[in-house]
């Protein structure tokens, strides 16, 4: 719970609320199935959020525990979580200025 807090701090609840509209129209493009988090999954987080800054993640299974999951996952990235609505989980990681 403490590293919510910690990520929560770096954009305010305005920019989240902008970066959730922005969310919207955008289609999952990782699937947690029924291997769960891997480190593979991991990787193809990272990448997706190196290209895009903003993703959606649909949860196929472990949808019981899709809160905990994101929470390790955008710790795992170094991303911020937007929202977990529904099955779909939202992260955000600026891009590279380099």
């Amino acid at each position: 719970m403490d590293g919510d807090k910690i990520l929560m701090k770096k954009i305010s609840s305005k920019q989240r609320n902008i970066l959730r509209k922005e969310a919207h129209t955008l289609k999952p493009v990782v699937m947690i199935g029924k291997n769960g988090v891997t480190p593979e999954l991991i990787a193809a987080v990272d990448t997706a959020l190196a290209d895009h800054e903003l993703i959606k993640i649909k949860f196929q299974d472990f949808k019981e525990d899709r809160r905990a999951l994101t929470r390790a996952l955008s710790d795992s990235v170094k991303a911020i979580v937007i929202s977990v609505i529904g099955n779909i989980a939202i992260l955000y990681r600026e891009l590279d200025k380099d």
